[in-house]
């Protein structure tokens, strides 16, 4: 997993279980965490992971800039992703070595609609699909977004 990818993830867990009330507070809770950050890239992160301010603190829900993680994931797939291949409720996607982290978490990020989650190793991806008519489509669309990269 990237650093970015695991820093966020840790963003998502401490939002989710506690009342995290100002962007010093996040930063001082992920440097416990191992994550050497600034503000400024907590501010990125927030609204990188859909959170907001919700009265006192701050909450997931909001859903991340569609542009910017688009745009990402069509960098990704444009210069990653050697084979997107459905197979029943999976999309296989093959990257060079060391790629498929990259490629996994652009797609995360994105929250394709019937893509459940991304499990990446070195060179390769496997992407879960609500369904076997899903992951064909999912990987049409993956297909599509590549191209537009």
């Amino acid at each position: 997993m990237s650093p970015t990818a695991a820093r966020r993830r840790a963003m998502r867990s401490l939002i989710e279980g506690g009342a995290i009330s100002s962007q010093l507070e996040l930063v001082e809770l992920l440097h416990g965490e191992g994550f050497d950050v600034t503000q400024a890239t907590v501010s990125r992160d927030l609204k990188s992971i859909g959170a907001a301010k919700s009265g006192d603190r701050y909450v997931l829900g909001a859903d991340p800039d569609f542009d910017e993680t688009h745009d990402a994931l069509a960098r990704a797939l444009d210069e990653f992703a050697e084979a997107i291949t459905p197979t029943g409720r999976m999309v296989v996607i093959r990257t060079p070595p060391g790629a498929a982290q990259i490629v996994a978490a652009a797609i995360d990020n994105a929250r394709l609609e019937g893509v459940v989650g991304t499990i990446a190793g070195d060179d390769t991806l496997l992407l879960i699909a609500s369904g076997d008519v899903v992951a064909r489509q999912v990987s049409k669309r993956l297909e599509e977004i590549g191209d537009s990269g």
